[in-house]
């Protein structure tokens, strides 16, 4: 059975994909709850020119993404948090404080869900990287330092 999905699924597909699957689980599943719809022949042309019209406006989003990720490799991002002995913090730096940092110097505002801090939270000072993801094709790695305060 093809099937056109109307949202992105899990080990399946992204939205606007033309999937194969069993009948079953696109009759049982994937339709009833909306995550699917049949790909007939209008339907795949339907599809055809909205991803001809979508991918017009994408490229000045990609564009924008691109300069944004320009702007963020100049900046020079460095936390101040309080530690203890063996500059072990207090606490830990998460994606949200680093989305805080990067409103206060750079004046961009990027949301706390879109930043990945390899290895989790930060839980002593020093040098990390972070990916923050733009747009779903445009990631920037993005290197910050965690300061002891007092230091």
């Amino acid at each position: 059975m093809e099937l056109i999905l109307k949202k992105d699924v899990e080990n399946l597909g992204f939205k606007d994909d033309v999937v194969t699957v069993k009948n079953g689980y696109g009759r049982n599943y994937l339709i009833p709850q909306g995550f699917a719809e049949l790909a007939t022949p209008s339907a795949k042309k339907v599809l055809a020119e909205n991803l001809k019209q979508r991918a017009f406006k994408e490229k000045k989003v990609i564009e924008d993404a691109q300069k944004l990720a320009g702007q963020l490799k100049e900046l020079d991002v460095k936390i101040t948090a309080k530690a203890g002995s063996g500059n072990k913090l207090f606490g830990s730096v998460s994606n949200a404080d680093l989305s805080e940092a990067i409103q206060k110097e750079g004046n961009i505002d990027i949301d706390k869900k879109f930043i990945s801090i390899f290895g989790g939270n930060v839980k002593v000072a020093g040098k990390y990287d972070a990916v923050i993801r733009l747009h779903r094709e445009v990631k920037v790695d993005f290197p910050f330092e965690v300061i002891a305060e007092g230091n």
